[in-house]
């Protein structure tokens, strides 16, 4: 079982064009490089992995060939939280993978310059992890190969995440980073989404310990003995995340917390303490030769900045289908999709068939207040960022009602005023169909005709919204008694992943000028995170 040395030669040349110009981070089996395109004068990152001695050239191939189909795959749901890879190629006993440069410095480095961070920076941290993990499960992708060099932290806080399509592709049963793997892959067992789980575990612990939880050895097979069969050390610096540290490490891959709790146990951290990242974080050294290279300076060594919190609508939701009324099952219609509504009692569109009820109804307690009057709003508006990350102007005394979220996989919140017969719900979900109109048709439609009074109004027609594929829909239904009316607009940002927003009035005063101009700022100022 040969080990991956770290080499540094301006002269000699990867697949015959990547320059090799500095370590950016070694472990046991893998060494990520700053480089350069020779044939682009472009930066970029190299990662070499050792490959077991028997490889076959059509173990090879393959190889090469998964990660840069996972990568494709999991780019496209994740764009900007994955690095994108631009070549995967086999030299002398290495799998070679080039991704674009990546701003930013490899979790890995930072707690080796700053040791520890608090419990509230690694929630943060592990936040935006558990987003990117979601997705790849939710679209049947297991990292398998998740550790601190595979995370780059960015300046904003912000993460990018490496080595997706290396599991399995490297030397049995895994050394890329044996102190990450998970019992089951010690044991070179099949692996899965709970060993993603596991391998965050792990980094949690990492990163508010200073230690792996289980030790590196002098050989990586004494090391996955190591963590197959040794108990662990309990967390002492881990707070309140102590029991989802915990929940993760377990042993029994059955046992193991599930995203949606450990992401609860994430956000409740974060909204008790939301400072604390800004505290013992100071500007990291710089070492040894990380001033190399152009945008060495710019990429990094620099954690001070506190983590956003990731919005929880990253996180792959679905929305359960709507009743009715706007308490709880009836808004998010299992998946919104990109054809998600902007109107009716309350829930969004694009609720897909088996959708689950709703597990968890939250109120938006603490949530931030709207920000001040933007000037090119009419009188009476102002901008509502939401913690998911979404923007929107309310009318003056609006604010979130609650949050429903659903199966892990969409969410929907519910926004109106004290007395106001008026409610907008705004949906996110990552289950969702290529079409917003066959969402709405064969997936929300058949929910909403269970409503009383339910009469759909004319056709639903495709539209585009803000560049994306779009579609509206409109339907009377009886809430409490009172006619309304709501008009829905779904579209979809991403491969299954869309939001809806729809605009409930009482029917009789669908026409007012008023509700008419509510329905035109909702629309014309809804933002989606990053925009």
């Amino acid at each position: 079982m040969a080990m991956v040395k770290a080499r540094v030669s301006t002269a000699e040349l990867v697949a015959g064009r990547y320059r090799l110009v500095d370590v950016v981070h070694r472990e046991t089996n893998r060494v990520s490089y700053y480089g350069e395109d020779i044939e682009t004068e472009r930066t970029c990152l190299l990662t070499q992995v050792g490959l077991p001695d028997d490889t076959g050239p059509d173990d090879r191939r393959r190889a090469t060939s998964r990660i840069l189909r996972t990568s494709e795959r999991i780019g496209l749901l994740r764009p900007g939280r994955v690095a994108t890879v631009l070549a995967a190629v086999e030299e002398s006993g290495s799998l070679w993978i080039v991704t674009e440069w990546i701003e930013g410095t490899p979790l890995g480095e930072l707690l080796t310059q700053q040791g520890t961070f608090n419990y509230v920076r690694a929630a943060r941290i592990g936040l935006e992890l558990l987003d990117v993990l979601e997705a790849a499960h939710v679209a049947g992708i297991t990292h398998g190969e998740l550790s601190p060099g595979q995370v780059f932290v960015h300046e904003d806080g912000s993460v990018v995440v490496t080595g997706f399509g290396l599991a399995g592709a490297t030397l049995a049963p895994r050394v890329a980073a044996p102190s990450y793997a998970s019992p089951e892959q010690a044991r070179d067992e099949r692996i899965g989404p709970a060993s993603d789980l596991w391998a965050l575990g792990a980094l949690l612990y990492t990163m508010v310990e200073g230690r792996p939880p289980y030790r590196e050895r002098d050989r990586p097979e004494a090391t996955l003995k190591g963590v197959d069969r040794l108990p662990l050390r309990a967390p002492v610096r881990a707070g309140p995340l102590t029991q989802a540290v915990q929940g993760l490490l377990r042993k029994d891959s059955r046992e193991r917390l599930s995203r949606p709790v450990v992401r609860d146990a994430f956000v409740r951290v974060l909204n008790e303490d939301p400072e604390a990242a800004l505290q013992e974080m100071p500007r990291p050294r710089v070492r040894g030769r990380c001033a190399v290279g152009p945008a060495w300076g710019r990429r990094a060594m620099v954690a001070g900045t506190a983590l956003a919190v990731v919005s929880v609508a990253a996180a792959v939701l679905v929305v359960t289908n709507g009743r009715p009324d706007d308490s709880g099952s009836s808004a998010a219609g299992a998946a919104p999709s990109p054809s998600t509504s902007a109107g009716a009692p309350t829930g969004s569109p694009a609720t897909p068939t088996g959708s689950p009820s709703p597990t968890q109804e939250a109120t938006e307690a603490g949530t931030p207040p709207a920000s001040p009057a933007d000037p090119a709003l009419p009188d009476g508006y102002r901008t509502y960022t939401s913690p998911d990350g979404f923007s929107v102007a309310l009318p003056e005394g609006w604010k979130p009602l609650r949050t429903q979220r659903a199966s892990d996989l969409a969410y929907r919140v519910f926004f109106s005023a004290d007395g106001d017969p008026r409610k907008l719900a705004i949906t996110y979900s990552e289950r969702l169909g290529p079409d917003p109109v066959a969402v709405w048709r064969d997936d929300v439609e058949p929910g909403l005709e269970e409503w009383s009074g339910f009469q759909r109004i004319g056709e639903i027609e495709a539209t585009t919204y803000q560049g994306y594929k779009a579609a509206d829909m409109e339907w009377l239904s009886e809430k409490d008694g009172t006619r309304v009316r709501t008009f829905g607009r779904g579209f979809l940002i991403a491969e299954h992943r869309g939001y809806s927003l729809r605009w409930t009035t009482p029917a009789g005063d669908w026409d007012d000028p008023g509700n008419q101009e509510a329905l035109d700022v909702f629309l014309r100022t809804f933002r989606v995170p990053g925009d």
